[in-house]
């Protein structure tokens, strides 16, 4: 758990927009993802809070890929 990184919002919805997904709806400071195969996931928009290291392990399966995985693609 430690050499998991905390990534800012900003960040994550760069990799989910790199990944395919588009922003469907915003729900107070939740923004929702979808892609086109159906995988959605919810992502905090904070301002000044970064996401923590449970929270994003939890949007990478979310969407069907592994931490690594996921990280591979910042």
């Amino acid at each position: 758990m430690g050499d998991t990184p905390t990534l800012k919002p900003g960040e994550i919805i760069a990799i989910l927009l790199r990944l395919g997904f588009t922003e469907v709806r915003q729900r107070g400071s939740h923004k929702q993802f979808r892609d086109a195969q159906g995988r959605c996931t919810t992502v905090p928009f904070h301002k000044g809070r970064d996401v923590s290291p449970a929270l994003l392990r939890l949007i990478a399966k979310d969407i069907g890929l592994t931490l690594e995985e996921f990280l591979k693609q910042r």
